[in-house]
């Protein structure tokens, strides 16, 4: 069994097929953490927990009768850690009491082992029949404040990965409230030779891939923008000092959460470390009546032993299997074209029907009409809210032009963003109360546009109605969701003051709630994420959407860098890519519209730019790209990444492949970001059957899976700065 209790040790031992996980019931029933790595076989660990370490800075726990010689919260490792009781690192819970100290300190009272996966109420999660999984949950008490904690543990079998939950229950007479309640809490041993890795970034270079030593102190990566950001990924790595793509030891941490979080290590002065991840306690303080739950959202635990590739492989298939949902999950994606950069604001039903006439000539199958089409929205200034089709601008309404498109064989995609209102809307006008704002503080406005207040229902009955309205009068096959700016003021009218810095969370549930009612109306739309590109790009919004706009720089030379980094967690088909006009929109580089396939094939394909202003030899070569996408889809989409040249490494080239799950196909991808004047490159490539032989389809060359691997292909060309190459191969034994 997946996971087993030793009741002689008091030891869990908690096992996919190539790791454990184990933890101990210890002195006075606190529990203990043990190990967690690498597959091993025995249960009886408990020695892990044995410390000869005695100091009068740490209490000792008082017990009648010791079964060691010393036990202290604030050395040993705990499996969760509280505040205030004598563990002085970083606490998972912390808990005021009415009494208006913020004392904790939880025992283990029982547990249960079952099949199968709960569902996490209200929240997204990662799900699994009985057959994939094994969940643990261990009630704790904190015998003085009357706190009930269940820790949730659930192992994937078949993967390296498990997750973790937390439930707090006042099972006492009276309020109490949560000041900090973490996911997961987990405690290594020797720290000393391992790196810290995180995703940082901005407004069209997210998810920049860091590595730094881990040091004493404090590391991490945090969010309190009301979403994930831009700026940091709620992901954070420690992997050992010499782990390379392939090899050595790596454990990642990914919040299954859309709103503020924290993500910390901290490396004490022993070398062991703490690794926290949960929400950011930054505004954050939820008060609970006798009686009353909170349910922490999920984090996703992955341990490789084969190094970055192995810890991404592992998090691509179980996002792709066990979090994607609905009948997009394994359906082929449409290849779009939106009319954003084509376009902006300044289109009309025409001008949109020329897009989609040439986009079906050339092999594309479904037009996104972007920002405009609503209320009086012709520029950023106004509108948003006021989600009735301006038919100033699509004369003959929606209907008339998603009709129109779809004689052409093409689905018809549109956009919104519904958590937004402008100050010069209609809707603003009539409830300015449904913006977050707290009493007498002036709101600040970004991108001319306010933030609707998500935890109020009567916002949420609104904007499902008025979406809606659109869906019901037009055949819609998906909406762009996006959200362009951060949350501040954060505060809602209909809130007593004690419940005030709920409202970062209560903003999240609601928009989950939101956005579960519109999939529950709709079920074959297909939705995609968006955030002023990738702001919100984190798994929790994968369990809604299957895609996610992974950037606003659809520069192809930055969309190495930033698909890349997302690679490092994030599934390709989860990742939006589309090739672009040139000079870029965004940094005005012009790149060969072979490069801008190549590296846009390396996610959910499509087109951002006017199709009609093509020459001929230009739209050859996206009937071509939209052909290859159709060849490659498969391998691409559900296959297993493997990076082979990483652009931060040296900046002049980049390379990865997708391998499909039988190794008998494999797609290469090679980029040149800065030429040099000597170039004989050989790239050595990975994921391959080493017993079976290969033909390069470009080349013609056969070659075994072995000596690709070792001794790799061969780049004999002469490359210019930003050319690429892409290399299919075939088993043909």
């Amino acid at each position: 069994m997946a996971i087993v209790y030793s009741a002689e040790h008091r030891v869990f031992k908690l096992d996919t097929a190539s790791t454990s996980y184990l933890l101990q019931v210890g002195p006075e029933n606190y529990l203990l953490h043990l190990y967690y790595g690498a597959k091993v076989s025995d249960a009886d660990l408990g020695y892990l927990s044995y410390t000869v370490y005695h100091s009068s800075h740490y209490p000792r726990v008082r017990m009648e009768t010791p079964p060691e010689p010393f036990f202290s919260k604030g050395v040993h490792r705990m499996e969760y850690s509280c505040n205030g009781c004598g563990d002085f690192r970083g606490s998972a819970l912390s808990i005021l009491r009415s009494t208006g100290t913020a004392d904790t300190d939880i025992q283990y009272v029982s547990h249960k082992i079952y099949a199968g996966k709960p569902e996490i109420e209200g929240q997204p999660a990662t799900y699994a029949g009985e057959t994939e999984a094994t969940t643990l949950e261990i009630l704790c008490r904190d015998s003085v404040s009357g706190a009930e904690v269940t820790l949730f543990y659930t192992v994937f079998e078949n993967y390296g990965a498990m997750t973790r939950h937390v439930v707090v229950r006042n099972a006492s007479a009276e309020p109490m409230d949560i000041q900090r309640v973490m996911s997961a809490c987990v405690d290594f041993h020797d720290a000393n030779d391992m790196d810290f890795i995180h995703l940082y970034g901005n407004w069209g270079r997210e998810r920049a891939f860091e590595r730094t030593p881990l040091i004493h102190g404090i590391q991490g990566a945090v969010s309190k923008r009301g979403c994930s950001s831009h700026m940091q990924n709620p992901f954070i790595a420690l992997c050992s000092r010499n782990a390379t793509e392939e090899t050595g030891d790596v454990y990642g941490f990914n919040f299954v959460y859309t709103g503020n979080f924290s993500a910390t290590a901290e490396m004490d002065s022993d070398g062991g470390a703490r690794v926290l991840v949960g929400i950011n306690p930054e505004g954050f303080l939820w008060h609970l009546d006798p009686g009353e739950r909170f349910v922490a959202p999920e984090v996703v635990m992955v341990y490789s032993g084969e190094g970055l590739g192995g810890m991404s492989r592992t998090f691509h298939r179980l996002y792709r299997n066990n979090l994607c949902r609905g009948p997009w999950k394994n359906r082929k994606r449409p290849i779009l074209i939106n009319n954003w950069e084509a376009t902006y604001f300044k289109f009309d039903e025409e001008k949109l029907y020329d897009i989609a006439k040439t986009a079906s000539e050339l092999g594309i199958e479904m037009l996104v009409m972007d920002d405009g089409w609503f209320g009086s929205r012709d520029t950023a200034r106004s509108g948003l809210g006021d989600w009735f089709v301006n038919e100033n601008k699509l004369k003959g309404g929606l209907g008339k032009l998603v009709e129109r498109v779809n004689a052409l064989g093409m689905k018809f995609g549109i956009w919104f963003e519904p958590e937004m209102v402008s100050e010069d809307s209609d809707l603003f006008r009539a409830h300015p109360d449904w913006a977050l704002q707290t009493p007498n503080r002036r709101m600040s406005i970004a991108r001319y546009q306010y933030v609707l207040d998500m935890s109020r229902a009567d916002v949420r009955d609104y904007l499902f109605d008025c979406i809606k309205k659109v869906m019901d009068n037009a055949n819609i096959a998906y909406i762009k969701w996006d959200f362009n700016r951060s949350l501040s003021e954060v505060g809602s009218a209909l809130l007593a003051p004690n419940r005030q810095q709920e409202v970062f969370h209560r903003y999240v549930l609601g928009l989950y709630e939101l956005l579960e009612r519109i999939l529950t109306a709709y079920p074959d739309l297909l939705l995609e994420g968006c955030a002023s590109g990738g702001g919100r790009f984190d798994p929790a919004w994968l369990y809604y959407a299957p895609q996610f706009w992974t950037s606003d720089d659809t520069d192809a030379i930055e969309r190495l860098d930033i698909q890349y980094g997302t690679s490092l967690c994030y599934p390709a088909s989860a990742m939006g890519a589309h090739v672009s006009a040139c000079p870029n929109h965004q940094v005005k580089r012009t790149t060969p519209l072979q490069t801008r396939g190549a590296v846009a094939m390396a996610g959910t394909f499509g087109y951002e730019l006017d199709l009609t202003k093509l020459t001929d030899a230009e739209k050859d070569v996206v009937r071509q790209q939209c052909a290859d996408y159709h060849q490659y889809y498969d391998v691409i989409h559900n296959g297993d990444l493997y990076r082979l040249i990483s652009p931060w490494k040296d900046r002049t080239r980049c390379a990865w492949m997708f391998v499909s799950a039988d190794k008998s196909e494999a797609l290469v991808t090679y980029a040149v970001m800065r030429s040099e004047v000597y170039q004989r490159y050989y790239v050595r490539l990975a994921g391959l059957d080493p017993n079976r032989r290969y033909r390069n389809e470009q080349t013609g060359q056969i070659l075994s899976g072995d000596t690709l691997m070792n001794a790799g292909i061969c780049i004999p060309e002469v490359l210019r700065d930003f050319d690429s190459r892409v290399f299919h191969l075939t088993a043909i034994d």
